[in-house]
C-alpha cells in the first residue's frame, strides 16, 4: 500500500480533506462551503455544526477514495482558519452559540474600554505579540460568557470548553477524548504568553476568562489524539496542526530567518520568518508564533489584510457581476488601466498596518462607463495595494525581503501575480502546490510520524512554478499608491 498523509483545512467559507502523497503530490481533494452568517452590521458567524458536519464528510469521502486506491493513511494534520472561537458543552459536544468568526467586530466597544485602563494595551502588546484588537479570540470568549444565557456560570463550574476551530474538531475527531490547541493558534487567542508559552493568569484575570475552560498547548508535531472507531470508522493518529496562515509557512519552505510568503483565501496574510527573536514591530505588524517543534519557539512578523478572495464572493453573491472568481483575471485584463476606479474593502473594518476597526468600504470613481471589468480590476488591484501595505510596514521596520512567495487560491490568477509584483517591486514566487496551507499541515504531521526526519526534508520538496518579475515604472507605481493612500483615507474613522 501507498503510504499517504491526510490533511483538513477547514477556511472560513469552505471545509477540504486533501490526501498527499509523502512527495507531497495531492492525489484526492473534497471540498464543502457552508453558511456565512451577518446577524448585524460588522457581525460574522459559522455554525459550528455545519462546519463539523462539512469536515467530516469531505474526510470520509477522502479516506473512502484512499481506501478504494490501496492508500494506507499514516496521520491526520489539520489546519484551520484562526481567531474563530467556539465554546462548547464537554458533556455533549454541541456548542453553544453560533462561532464568532476571526472577521467579526462586535466587541470593538469593549476593546476600547480595555484601551482606557492604564498599561492594557502595552502589557497585552509585550506578552502576546498581539493589538487590542476584536480580531482575535480573547474579546470573542468574553462577549459569550457575557451574553449568552447561564454561560458564565457554566464556564466556572467547569462544564464548558473554548477552542479554536482546530480544537474543536480534535473533540470532535477523538470523540472528546482530547481537548487541545497548538502553539500557533494558541498565539493568536490573545490570551497566550508567546514567551513563556503558557496562558496568561494576569490576562485571564482580565477578562474574567476560567483557564479551565482552555485546551492543552503542543507543539505543531505532536500527538493530538486517535481518532475515535466510531466518527471516521479508523483509528488514525492526529499528528500535526497549525493555523492556516502558519502552515502556509511551513507549506512554503520558509524555515529560514527573513523568508516571507503571503497567502491570498479569504483574507490576505503576509508572514516573515524571524527565527529565534520575537521582534516587536514600531509598524503595527503582529509578533507571532511562527511554528513550535521540538519545544523550540520560531516567531513571525504578521501583517493581516480582512479581505481579499471574500472580496471576489461579494462581487459574485452580493453584486452578481461576476459568474465565478475565475473570471476577474479576464476582466481584469481587458483593461488598459484601472480608469480611476478604486475599491477599498474594508467590509469588516481594516487590519494591518491601519487596524481600524471602524473603517467601511468604499467604491471610488466610478462613472457612467464603469462596468463589471472596472470593478473585478479594482478589487484584484485592493488586495496588492494592501499587500504593499504590509510590505511597507515590514520594510519601515527595518526587514527589506527581496522576494515573495504567494500560495492559496488567488494565485491561480496571473494578472493578480503579474500586477503584484508590479506594485511590490519585487519578484512574487508561485509553487508549483498553491494549496500550501493543506500542504503545510500534511507536513507537520509526517514529521511526527516519522515520515519526515527535519525541516530540511521539506524544504527539498517545495518547487517553484513561476516567478514573475516587476515591468511598471516608478512613476506608475507611485501615482497608483498615491491614489490608493487617498481612496483608504477617506474609509479611516473620522476621515
Amino acid at each position: 500500500m501507498t503510504q499517504c498523509i491526510l490533511s483538513i483545512d477547514q477556511g472560513t467559507t469552505s471545509s477540504r480533506a486533501i490526501l498527499f502523497d509523502t512527495k507531497g503530490a495531492a492525489l484526492f481533494t473534497a471540498q464543502l462551503e457552508f453558511t456565512q452568517h451577518f446577524p448585524a452590521d460588522g457581525w460574522v458567524e459559522h455554525d459550528a455544526e455545519e462546519i463539523w458536519r462539512t469536515t467530516l464528510s469531505a474526510t470520509r469521502d477522502t479516506l473512502a477514495f484512499a481506501a478504494a486506491n490501496n492508500h494506507a493513511v499514516a496521520a491526520i494534520g489539520i489546519t484551520n482558519q484562526r481567531e474563530t472561537t467556539v465554546v462548547w458543552d464537554r458533556a455533549t459536544g454541541r456548542p453553544i452559540c453560533n462561532a464568532i468568526v476571526w472577521q467579526d467586530r462586535r466587541t470593538a466597544e469593549f476593546c476600547q474600554t480595555l484601551a482606557k485602563q492604564a498599561g492594557v494595551e502595552k502589557d497585552l502588546a509585550a506578552k502576546t505579540g498581539l493589538l487590542l484588537d476584536p480580531y482575535f479570540s480573547a474579546t470573542k470568549v468574553h462577549w459569550i460568557l457575557e451574553n449568552v444565557a447561564g454561560a458564565r456560570e457554566r464556564a466556572e463550574r467547569g462544564e464548558l470548553a473554548f477552542g479554536t476551530i482546530d480544537s474543536f474538531l480534535i473533540w470532535r475527531l477523538t470523540g472528546g477524548r482530547a481537548h487541545v490547541t497548538d502553539a500557533t493558534n494558541a498565539s493568536r487567542t490573545m490570551l497566550f504568553n508567546i514567551h513563556s508559552q503558557r496562558w496568561d493568569g494576569d490576562i485571564l484575570k482580565l477578562l474574567a476568562i476560567p483557564e479551565s475552560l482552555l485546551p492543552r498547548v503542543l507543539d505543531c508535531a505532536a500527538d493530538f489524539g486517535v481518532t475515535a472507531q466510531s466518527v471516521l470508522g479508523a483509528q488514525i493518529p492526529i499528528s500535526g496542526v497549525a493555523g492556516d496562515q502558519q502552515a502556509a509557512l511551513i507549506g512554503q519552505a520558509c524555515f529560514e530567518s527573513g523568508m516571507m510568503k503571503s497567502t491570498y483565501g479569504t483574507g490576505c496574510f503576509m508572514i516573515l520568518n524571524t527565527g529565534a527573536s520575537a521582534l516587536a514591530s514600531k509598524n503595527k505588524l503582529l509578533t507571532t508564533v511562527a511554528y513550535r517543534l521540538g519545544g523550540e519557539v520560531t516567531y513571525a512578523l504578521e501583517g493581516s489584510i480582512f479581505i481579499a478572495g471574500s472580496g471576489a464572493q461579494w462581487l459574485r453573491d452580493g453584486l452578481g457581476v461576476i459568474d465565478n472568481a475565475a473570471q476577474t483575471e479576464e476582466l481584469a485584463s481587458s483593461l488598459d488601466s484601472n480608469h480611476g476606479v478604486y475599491i477599498v474593502p474594508a467590509f469588516t473594518g481594516l487590519g494591518a498596518p491601519y487596524w481600524d476597526a471602524g473603517a467601511r468600504g468604499a467604491v471610488f470613481g466610478i462613472t457612467r462607463d464603469t462596468g463589471p471589468a472596472h470593478l473585478a480590476r479594482a478589487m484584484l488591484e485592493a488586495v496588492c495595494y494592501q499587500t504593499h501595505d504590509l510590505l511597507d510596514a515590514n520594510r519601515r521596520d527595518g526587514v527589506k525581503p527581496t522576494t515573495l512567495r504567494v500560495d492559496g487560491g488567488m494565485v491561480k490568477n496571473n494578472w493578480l501575480c503579474a500586477h503584484l509584483a508590479d506594485i511590490l517591486a519585487i519578484p512574487v514566487e508561485r509553487p508549483r502546490i498553491i494549496e500550501t496551507t493543506a500542504l503545510g499541515a500534511a507536513f507537520l504531521a509526517g514529521l511526527q510520524a516519522g515520515i519526515y526526519q527535519s525541516p530540511a526534508d521539506l524544504a527539498q520538496i517545495w518547487q517553484s512554478d513561476r516567478v514573475f518579475q516587476p515591468c511598471m515604472d516608478e512613476v506608475q507605481r507611485d501615482i497608483l499608491l498615491i491614489d490608493w493612500r487617498k481612496a483608504v483615507e477617506k474609509c479611516l474613522t473620522g476621515a
